[in-house]
């Protein structure tokens, strides 16, 4: 979906397909056809656009296979699904039964990610629609914490310089600028968007920024103003920005509090749990840690890292972090020029969600992915963005 901001410019929305589970071509070309096309149709658009999340496998396939790339565009047009951005983060298996930490490997000390990278660079610079010369990725925050040493710092540095020299070959040889962020994401050694700036600004290089998931945002309890203006000053390009809304839980001392956050506590996706505390923020890596006795303070609210869906928040006594999203996205679009021209609507969890709000049907996910651009794309027409057709 396109827009027209005041300014001229176009911002793009698109969802995420990282939801549908597929490693190979095969299955992205079966998403296309299952998911995407019939989401577009409930929509009623002639263009819908898709971040498309393409595992190693399938990645690799484009890459070393000329026709088989120009097979998945031609595709994408007869379908009417277009792709400005992909989702570089997860690498493979992210439709396993159990998923957690796994989801950080390989991380940005290892030559796997760099090389996946390139390829996912070179993929979209060939998939970009013919009228659009920009593309972006976002990608792992470096690492998970707890693996990350000086010595894996400098091969991540050294990395993401190799990569900035990538990209600009790309765009010499295609004509195609394709830039990624860095997502900052709870638990990871760049956990917050504060967290970016410093590595960012040792590289210091256009390409390279980050993108702002607006779920790990509130995870971590950031102030949108404070963040954005950081970044801004910083001259750390927001390459793009996930649309995507936290679980929160005001009063979790309570029995029935805690109650219901155990039906969200599922073995697939890590969900680090945080809270604000005098001291400062205070966290777990997943949600069933936080709920074992006083592992985590109660006295304040709590908010994991679970994406719900955003047009339908959890039945009281929980909520979502919606007013989150909309403060950011105001502060992205809703200025005189924006901060990004890329969103997307990423809710991976529809099937992790508890049993009795879980989608039963095809159908069903159809629909309530459709609800959430509608939702998203109602945000940005009162920003006063125009839907182009």
């Amino acid at each position: 979906m396109r827009f027209r901001h005041p300014d001229g410019s176009t911002v793009h929305l698109a969802y995420c397909t990282n939801v549908h589970p597929a490693e190979t071509l095969d299955g992205v070309l079966a998403q296309l056809r299952d998911h995407c096309e019939p989401v577009r149709r409930r929509l009623g658009r002639d263009r819908l656009g898709i971040g498309l999340w393409l595992a190693k496998d399938a990645a690799e396939a484009l890459v070393t296979d000329p026709s088989a790339l120009r097979g998945l565009r031609t595709e994408l047009d007869r379908r009417g699904l277009e792709v400005v951005t992909l989702n570089g983060f997860p690498y493979q298996g992210f439709g396993s039964e159990e998923v957690k930490y796994r989801v950080y490997q390989p991380d940005w000390a290892d030559p796997e990610r760099l090389d996946h990278t390139t390829s996912l660079a070179r993929v979209l610079a060939r998939l970009l629609p013919d009228d659009v010369t920009d593309g972006t990725i976002s990608t792992l925050p470096l690492a998970w914490r707890t693996v990350y040493d000086d010595t894996r710092a400098a091969r991540s540095r050294t990395a993401l310089r190799t990569l900035a020299e990538r990209l600009d070959a790309v765009a010499e040889l295609t004509g195609r600028s394709i830039r990624v962020g860095l997502e900052p994401e709870p638990g990871c050694t760049v956990e917050t968007t504060a967290d970016a700036i410093g590595p960012l600004t040792d590289i210091d290089h256009h390409r390279i920024g980050v993108c702002v998931d607006t779920c790990h945002l509130a995870t971590s309890f950031e102030d949108p103003h404070t963040a954005l203006d950081a970044l801004t000053q910083a001259r750390v390009p927001i390459v793009k920005s996930q649309l995507s809304a936290a679980l929160h839980a005001e009063h979790p001392h309570l029995p029935e509090i805690r109650e219901a956050l155990a039906a969200f506590d599922e073995p697939r996706f890590l969900h680090q749990t945080r809270t604000s505390t005098a001291a400062g923020l205070r966290g777990t890596d997943d949600l069933g840690e936080a709920l074992q006795g006083d592992a985590l303070p109660d006295a304040s609210p709590w908010r994991a890292h679970f994406h719900v869906p955003l047009h339908a928040a959890p039945a009281a006594p929980l909520t979502s972090t919606l007013p989150v999203l909309k403060t950011a996205l105001t502060l992205l679009v809703g200025g005189a020029h924006p901060l990004t021209r890329h969103l997307e609507v990423e809710t991976y969890t529809w099937q992790a969600l508890p049993a009795e709000l879980r989608p039963s049907t095809r159908g069903r996910l159809t629909d309530g992915i459709a609800a959430e651009l509608t939702l998203a794309r109602d945000l940005l027409t009162d920003l006063g963005l125009k839907e182009l057709p």
